[in-house]
């Protein structure tokens, strides 16, 4: 894929946290937020599942966009990546590569057991 202008979206898990960036070069954002080479919000919050994306002519195109998301409630960011990805799937392996392993934070606990038995 050539560098191209696009803003992403990134989850923890379907219906987890969401992350808006930017960037010229998807594949390379991509890696370096799944090596956790990022820092920040979604390293924070280990978003790292790629769940929608577009691609923009220009890079004030991407950053405006990127806003214009940013800006947007919750249920109408969940609606855009649900249009297009009902279940959340991780579209990076659509650009080759592995899918994200579940994050132990990411699963829910197991029942205690019951002490009773």
């Amino acid at each position: 894929m050539a560098k191209q202008p696009c803003v992403y979206i990134l989850a923890s898990r379907r219906n987890g946290t969401i992350y808006i960036g930017v960037t010229s070069d998807l594949p390379a954002r991509l890696y370096r937020h799944r090596q956790d080479l990022t820092g920040g919000f979604a390293a924070e919050y280990k978003a790292q599942r790629l769940v929608h994306y577009e691609m923009l002519d220009t890079m004030p195109d991407a950053i405006g966009r990127e806003k214009q998301l940013k800006a947007w409630r919750r249920a109408w960011k969940v609606a855009l990546i649900e249009e297009q990805n009902p279940f959340w799937e991780d579209r990076a392996i659509e650009l080759g590569f592995e899918p994200v392993a579940s994050h132990p934070s990411t699963l829910r606990p197991a029942r205690p057991a019951d002490p009773s038995c």
